[in-house]
């Protein structure tokens, strides 16, 4: 059985608001999730019953956000399948995590002439921390190539492992093509090679099983706000022995286990990486959010969005001059559908849909080189998917792209 997004949106208020006297039609996940009411009543809770520092305070509010905000790092743990939650570093988001990454065993690994290696399809933020790791180091930046199918070319990146990177730092799914790169593979061929591997999860952990001891790499990030939980808070996971050997990047109270006026000597896993006082509802709120994707089952979420995908494909082929960027075949892709309309900007799509009450993506979503180098547009629409969606959103969706055509004189003739 598929999910029941009617009482899936239940739990969601934000979805029962009216825009423009019309119901709120949310397409736009892959920037950020709606939250439902379980993870607001959570975030409600630790503000109401046990606002207080953690770690610090022997006192039972104190012990108690202690005792929640551990919990949330062994849920997340869990999530990933990590071994145990020191492997587990709370940041603000995916892109602070690879920035961590970037600044701190990069800083540290990468020497002058080192080669590092992503693809063509990135998001910012496995874009520019390893532009600026390259010129601070004197590094050679490297980028893997697509098919026409929107795919990582492999063969293109064997040759590109040929010049021996030092780190190949991949997404998972893309954020515009919704492609679902086989890490696993990248990773087995990458590791054959000598390189450490990095994992954009930012659009893979809400949607889709995910296993980083299978698929072997060395760090994983992540972002507790595009999966149902709150925002400022995200996940870095590594492998605990590189854990163990990076330096922290940020320094301060609780990342310590002693400071003189000389010198300092540093806390034990995961806190090594967390100077001063963290997001702490946030990351009780993130846990709350991993509960409620658990309830539903991580299996059922991408069957449910690999269905809606399918649908959204098959409505968006019905509008003359509409040409969608991705890959066709579903089992490589996520629940996103990005596309461009003849003769129409995505601003004014977006706009038009807007007024319908439909909330969808507009421009080059932060992937600023695929949009305008690789597809050749420099910007698109986006419509992306998750739990609370239903082929009636699609639907509304694709009648109001019938009256954009209609407002901008692309009405199909006859």
């Amino acid at each position: 059985m598929g999910l029941d997004t009617e009482k899936i949106k239940e739990d969601f208020p934000i979805l029962k608001r009216r825009m423009n006297g019309k119901r709120l039609v949310y397409l736009d996940s892959a920037s950020t999730s709606q939250k439902p009411i379980q993870v607001i009543n959570k975030v409600n809770e630790v503000y109401k019953e046990y606002n207080s520092n953690i770690h610090r305070g022997i006192y039972k509010i104190s012990e108690k956000a202690t005792e929640e905000y551990i919990g949330s790092k062994e849920k997340a743990s869990r999530f990933v399948n990590s071994d145990s939650y020191r492997e587990i570093v709370y940041v603000r988001n995916a892109t602070e995590a690879i920035n961590l990454v970037a600044l701190t065993w990069g800083e540290d690994s990468i020497k002058k002439n080192d080669h590092i290696l992503i693809s063509s399809m990135e998001h910012h933020s496995n874009i520019v921390p390893w532009q600026l790791l390259a010129k601070r180091k004197g590094a050679v930046l490297d980028y893997i190539g697509l098919t026409k199918d929107f795919l990582i070319d492999m063969d293109d990146y064997g040759r590109k492992l040929e010049g021996k990177p030092k780190i190949v730092a991949i997404t998972h799914a893309s954020n515009v093509l919704g492609t679902i790169n086989d890490v696993e593979k990248i990773a087995r061929m990458a590791h054959a090679e000598g390189a450490h591997v990095l994992v954009d999860g930012a659009q893979s952990a809400p949607h889709m099983r995910v296993d980083v001891k299978r698929m072997g790499c060395d760090f994983f990030a992540l972002s507790s706000h595009k999966m149902l939980g709150p925002s400022g808070i995200g996940v870095l996971y590594a492998k605990e022995g590189i854990l163990e050997d990076m330096r922290p990047l940020l320094g301060g109270g609780d990342m310590i286990k002693s400071v003189s006026f000389k010198e300092s000597a540093w806390n034990e896993l995961p806190w090594k990486f967390e100077a001063g006082t963290q997001n702490i509802e946030g990351a009780i709120g993130f846990g709350a959010a991993i509960d409620y994707l658990d309830m539903i089952g991580m299996d059922s979420v991408r069957k449910h969005e690999k269905g809606l995908a399918s649908y959204a494909l098959k409505r968006l082929d019905e509008i003359e001059g509409l040409r969608v960027y991705g890959p066709s075949d579903t089992e490589k892709k996520g629940g996103i559908a990005s596309f461009s309309i003849d003769g129409i900007h995505p601003h004014d799509v977006a706009q038009v849909l807007d007024s319908e009450g439909i909330a969808i993506r507009s421009g080059h979503h932060c992937a600023m080189p695929l949009v305008k180098e690789i597809i050749g547009e420099p910007s698109l629409s986006r419509m992306s998917f998750y739990v609370y969606n239903s082929k009636a959103d699609i639907d509304a969706a694709i009648e109001a792209l019938g009256k954009a055509k209609k407002m901008f004189g692309k009405e199909r003739s006859g």
